[in-house]
């Protein structure tokens, strides 16, 4: 298990949806434990697969002390919404408020197959969403009202990290996708 680069804005595995997970293997096993690592290491709530360049339908998050991760997750969200701030790893040290739902019922597996059910509110809802919207190649900025939108793009292309200033830079990962990156 390692620690492994994460991707920043701008690089398209961010933007590409992620495929499910079909194989329960220890390969997989590895998967979930680098991206643990990774983002305790960060440190971050929420860390998923494409933010390592590995396109598969799979994330891990700690919340309040409580380390997990979920394969190929389908989400129940509550009709009542929460606003507040929120960032993202691949969006480094830029947070912006948010909206989403106030509650969320996550359906998927765990790293050997086995059916897994987690029911979350607030911060652990607002990260299970954030998480499953990276599976689906959507940032949280793709997701704020348009004038928060314009000061977060203005934030990021001043960021030190972007390389904005033209194109978007492409951050390539040094490590083996296995297919699944871009």
């Amino acid at each position: 298990m390692s620690v492994q680069p994460i991707r920043l804005f701008g690089d398209p595995v961010l933007t590409t949806k992620a495929v499910p997970v079909v194989d329960f293997d220890a390969e997989l096993r590895r998967l979930v434990a680098d991206l643990a690592d990774t983002m305790q290491a960060a440190p971050g709530s929420g860390l998923a697969a494409p933010q390592i360049g590995v396109g598969l339908r799979v994330f891990t998050y700690h919340v309040d002390g409580e380390l997990g991760h979920l394969v190929n997750p389908e989400l129940t969200l509550s009709d009542d919404e929460q606003f507040g701030p929120e960032g993202c790893l691949s969006i480094p040290g830029l947070y912006f408020d948010c909206r989403r739902a106030q509650s969320v019922i996550a359906r998927g597996f765990n790293m050997y197959g086995d059916p897994v059910v987690i029911e979350g509110s607030e911060y652990l809802a607002r990260a299970i969403q954030h998480e499953t919207d990276h599976l689906d190649g959507i940032l949280f900025v793709d997701r704020l009202d348009t004038a928060t939108r314009k000061q977060a793009m203005k934030a990021i292309r001043e960021a030190e990290w972007s390389g904005l200033s033209g194109p978007p830079q492409i951050k390539i990962s040094p490590h083996p996708t296995n297919g699944f990156g871009l």
